[in-house]
């Protein structure tokens, strides 16, 4: 555990599992009601929180502290110095699941640590980054200022809890998810999917201008005002889902032409790369299932598919191209051959089927029994991936170097 992405990684997928398994047992008790759950909690609020903004940034300081030194030309850090704000991390989000159901004050803790926690871990980024002596910049600065956003959503989440505002509880995870994952998402996809596909598939040119970075980040901006927007109450109304629908849609266009330029056909060939493209893919599908959402919605004056374009956002962007990312790092990092063997392939299928599901559950009159399936064919990816990866992190390097 000496490597700060094994340290990282294996505390990230404590998390991923526990949160996974939590949630599959929420939902059978939806459906079956045989547990009789009680929360102290709202559940819809532990879930997004924990699936938000818990897992994902533990398994974002193994990319920060691996590869952002690289980027920034800086000496990384030891996972020694990572340790006390991962710990922070990992035993906050505990905390929060158990407290969900036990005491909302247990709960609060929980933020509380994970919160410093994460203050801990950008902090350490941002000094990394303001002595970095590196001319390009430009992705660490994002990814540093969106580990800011998700600092101060942590910090807003906590007063919120005690005040009992769950709208505001909920729009704080969501513009944390936009503004902080999803940004750090986007810039770390804008600066590896077309290096990757170019060093898979030579024929292929890294292209990656800056302009298509800023593009990206102006749709995603356009969701986080969205949420805010929202939860203020302006603007509303049908001439309001008409336009945002519109913007979608051409977002949406935008982002599947930018997959195709970077090589989407050509990555299929290869697995690990069709991973990520495929996940990349979800991104444009999940803008364009949000505008058909606002357009086909303006009769009722409801969005069409509810959650569903946020689930192709989250388990299909988000989550293939965590699948992707992690075990491309996990496999050159433990001197393995960087594929995609069966395991991981046939989970990655799995994952999308789970994906489909979650969202034809929106259309549906009775959706629980589909949601519940979804999440349980989630429970699985996670809980066989993650096994798999805790053995690797806790062993030498196959190929007996160091790292």
């Amino acid at each position: 555990m000496q490597a700060p992405h094994r340290l990282a990684f294996a505390l990230a997928m404590l998390v991923l599992v526990a949160a996974g398994l939590w949630w599959g047992l929420v939902q059978w008790d939806r459906f079956t009601g045989h547990l009789g759950l009680r929360y102290a909690v709202s559940p819809t609020l532990t879930h997004a929180a924990v699936m938000s903004l818990g897992f994902v940034p533990l398994f974002f300081a193994g990319f920060l502290f691996t590869a952002g030194p690289k980027w920034l030309a800086v000496e990384a850090p030891t996972a020694r110095q990572l340790l006390p704000a991962l710990l922070l991390q990992l035993g906050g989000w505990w905390l929060w699941l158990a407290g969900a159901h036990l005491h909302a004050l247990m709960a609060v803790a929980g933020l509380a640590l994970a919160g410093l926690g994460l203050l801990l871990m950008y902090a350490r980024f941002w000094r990394l980054l303001l002595r970095s002596p590196a001319p390009d910049r430009l992705h660490a600065k994002v990814v540093a200022f969106a580990g800011a956003v998700g600092v101060l959503s942590l910090a807003g989440l906590l007063l919120a809890m005690p005040a009992g505002r769950l709208d505001l509880g909920m729009a704080l995870v969501r513009g944390g998810l936009w503004g902080f994952v999803v940004v750090t998402y986007v810039a770390v996809a804008h600066r590896m999917i077309p290096f990757f596909t170019s060093s898979a598939v030579p024929m292929i040119e890294v292209w990656r201008p800056f302009w298509v970075l800023w593009a990206l980040l102006a749709m995603v901006a356009m969701e986080w005002l969205s949420v805010w927007a929202e939860w203020a109450g302006w603007p509303s109304g049908r001439e309001w889902m008409l336009v945002r629908g519109l913007l979608e849609l051409a977002a949406g266009s935008v982002i599947l032409w930018l997959a195709f330029a970077w090589g989407l056909v050509q990555s299929l060939r290869i697995r690990l790369l069709a991973m990520l493209h495929l996940g990349f893919v979800w991104l444009g599908l999940s803008f364009v299932l949000a505008g058909l959402s606002q357009l086909l919605g303006l009769r009722t004056g409801m969005p069409l598919l509810g959650l569903g374009a946020l689930h192709a956002m989250t388990m299909g962007f988000l989550g293939s191209l965590l699948l992707a990312m992690v075990t491309r790092v996990s496999c050159g990092h433990s001197g393995r051959l960087l594929v995609a063997d069966t395991l991981v392939w046939a989970l990655f299928w799995v994952l999308q089927l789970a994906v489909v599901l979650r969202i034809v559950a929106v259309l549906l009159p009775e959706p629980t029994a589909v949601t519940a399936l979804s999440a349980l064919l989630w429970v699985l990816v996670c809980t066989l991936w993650g096994a798999r990866l805790l053995g690797w992190y806790g062993r030498p390097r196959v190929d007996g170097r160091p790292g």
